[in-house]
């Protein structure tokens, strides 16, 4: 089922990652050379670097990150992370840990009247030899409050290969280590489904994280680009995390199919669309208005967003493309489906997409006249 999200990820995210003399703002990057991915922060963008292995960009409040990758240089994490220390003049701590089944490194930076983090990680190994080593560095100056934010996202966006792009990025692997699996019911069902147990806690924790950062672009004229940003963070985040149960979803809304159906799509869609409505309506308007997608899948609540953003992810781990779509003029979300039929559209990354609406009972295509027009929404691609 995943095989639909890794080809859109390379059709959308295959840059051929900083070229040389070219000025990039903050999208979704892939080194074709290297393997790697990664989602910067709005308001980033390249200045230089040698078109290889060595990127440079600045960012906001005079942030700065930087990327590297050494190959046959150092024999392991540990001997790269005490190299930059010695050339830096570090005094931060340095954590080592595994990220899937690759070695990591979470640095502390203070140096030079500078603070930070760094990641560093394994890339994928080439055949018969080491792996090669990504270093990342991602710094303000001292006197710059409020910027961790910046940078542990940027560092959590980034996945060393396809495969991490669905778990939880790299910091929020290490502040959450997912080691104990529990199994829980499914809301509204008597369906099973395996998470870990702090998958529930971390996904909230991601959420609010990236929420705070969000709200550092209200003002700002990127901050529809930082919206969108925000919702790709969450379901990179989610997608591991609620894998299971969404598969045993999948099993539950098919149970009785009728397999020759020429619109086994829509149907489907349906099925799932009817369970996300039969959740509880809840909004927290203390902090970031989103309940996170285990607790949304387990306990059956959540906003608008949250629904939509479910149902988008229970669409595409079924092989059917899905998005969502947000209006800050109407505060609600809605779903979005890549499926034939009736109803509601709304055009969006040169799709006609199918509109859902996940907290009135209504069937898929149908919104309330009060949410239809169409210029004060914003279509989210998730990938």
């Amino acid at each position: 089922m995943k095989q639909l999200a890794i080809n859109w990820l390379k059709k959308s995210l295959f840059v051929a990652l900083f070229l040389a003399a070219a000025v990039l703002s903050a999208e979704p990057l892939y080194s074709p050379t290297w393997g790697f991915r990664l989602d910067l922060p709005e308001g980033y963008y390249y200045t230089d670097g040698n078109n290889l292995d060595r990127y440079s960009f600045d960012g906001p409040n005079r942030a700065k990150f930087e990327i590297a990758v050494y190959r046959n240089v150092y024999s392991d994490i540990d001997k790269m992370a005490e190299d930059v220390d010695r050339r830096l003049g570090n005094t931060g701590d340095t954590a080592f840990f595994l990220y899937g089944d690759k070695a990591a490194a979470l640095m502390e930076l203070d140096f030079m009247e500078m603070k930070g983090w760094g990641l560093a990680v394994e890339l994928t190994a080439p055949a018969g030899g080491n792996p090669p080593l990504l270093l990342a560095l991602a710094y303000a100056p001292a006197a710059m409050e409020g910027m961790d934010f910046f940078h542990l996202s940027a560092l959590n966006s980034i996945a060393p290969s396809d495969k991490e792009m669905f778990i939880p990025g790299p910091v929020m692997e290490f502040t959450y280590p997912r080691e104990n699996k529990k199994e829980v019911i499914i809301a509204g069902t008597d369906v099973k489904a395996s998470i870990f147990e702090n998958d529930a806690q971390a996904a909230q924790d991601l959420v609010e994280r990236e929420f705070i950062l969000l709200t550092a672009y209200r003002s700002e004229e990127n901050w529809q680009e930082a919206w969108i940003r925000y919702y790709r963070m969450i379901y990179r985040d989610s997608w591991g995390r609620v894998e299971d149960a969404v598969f045993q979803l999948y099993h539950y809304f098919t149970k009785d199919f009728n397999w020759n159906d020429s619109n086994i799509e829509r149907v489907y869609a349906g099925k799932a669309l009817t369970w996300v409505q039969d959740f509880t309506y809840e909004r927290d308007f203390e902090g970031s208005d989103f309940v996170n997608l285990v607790s949304a899948i387990t306990e059956g609540r959540g906003d608008c967003d949250s629904r939509a953003l479910l149902w988008a992810i229970i669409l595409i781990q079924a092989d059917i493309p899905a998005a969502i779509m947000v209006s800050a003029d109407y505060s609600h979300a809605m779903g979005l489906a890549d499926i034939q039929g009736a109803g509601a559209r709304f055009e969006s990354d040169g799709i006609n997409w199918l509109v859902a609406e996940t907290t009135v009972k209504v069937d898929i295509g149908l919104i309330g006249q009060d949410y239809s027009n169409t210029d004060k929404w914003l279509g989210v691609p998730l990938f």
